[in-house]
């Protein structure tokens, strides 16, 4: 029988294969960790914490605009919008609307001039660049009642 002698230098590459491990587990968690405090921070909102605490006065007006029964509507017309006014028995709501458009993408906000009417309110659109547009508007009737009216839309 021939003995073997062992060899030092066979297996003295096992102990790096762990060392390499470790740092391959290091250098990722190190990544991650870099790329978790220098992107997106979570707060989507500025003063989150008082929008919060204000969230019920969003509820108690969003019951007061249900209350009146209004029914408002916008649709575009080529280069215009119309909005609709009904109130609870289908009759028109006479009144002003005040509105402007924002650009969700980039924050970009366009003033409308004021429109009066009864029922029914025009708004001619500025040059706006293609893409998805918000109208925001409120709608003040002669009565003082006021509501909001929020719709997007995208321009080809």
């Amino acid at each position: 029988m021939k003995s073997q002698a062992h060899d030092p230098n066979r297996s003295g590459w096992i102990p790096w294969v762990f060392v390499g491990g470790m740092l391959v587990v290091i250098l990722v968690n190190g990544v991650l960790i870099f790329s978790a405090l220098s992107t997106f921070t979570g707060v989507s909102v500025g003063q989150a914490y008082d929008r919060g605490r204000d969230y019920n006065r969003v509820l108690e007006e969003a019951a007061r605009q249900d209350a009146l029964g209004w029914s408002l509507r916008v649709a575009r017309e080529a280069d215009r919008l119309a909005i609709t006014a009904r109130d609870r028995d289908g009759a028109p709501v006479a009144g002003v609307v005040e509105a402007h458009l924002l650009r969700p993408l980039d924050g970009q906000r366009v003033a409308l001039p004021d429109a009066s009417g009864a029922g029914r309110f025009v708004l001619d659109l500025p040059e706006l660049r293609a893409g998805q547009w918000e109208f925001r508007g409120l709608l003040i009737s002669a009565a003082g009642e006021r509501h909001d009216l929020r719709q997007r839309f995208t321009l080809p």
